[in-house]
């Protein structure tokens, strides 16, 4: 009897499954979950306001983890703000 495993799905340009890329996201991807532009993205980090990131060459990653917390972060300090 064969099981049938489900194999990761790969990006056009990869060649082997995303393993070591587990929980970080591109750049493109994060715009997507964010509903921002891509240049958005790269004009928060020359701003230093926008999440962190990881740049390896000429791509940019994001720890899901790190993008969240920078989230819990804006949402606080906005929120003091406005209870000013």
């Amino acid at each position: 009897m064969e099981d049938n495993v489900p194999t990761p799905e790969l990006e056009p340009e990869q060649t082997q499954p995303r393993a070591i890329l587990d929980g970080w996201m591109t750049r493109a991807e994060l715009a997507k979950e964010l509903g921002v532009c891509v240049d958005t993205l790269g004009r928060w980090q020359t701003m230093r306001i926008g999440p962190p990131c990881v740049r390896t060459g000429r791509r940019v990653f994001y720890r899901r983890a790190s993008v969240i917390e920078w989230l819990k972060q804006k949402e606080i300090r906005e929120n003091r703000i406005s209870n000013l």
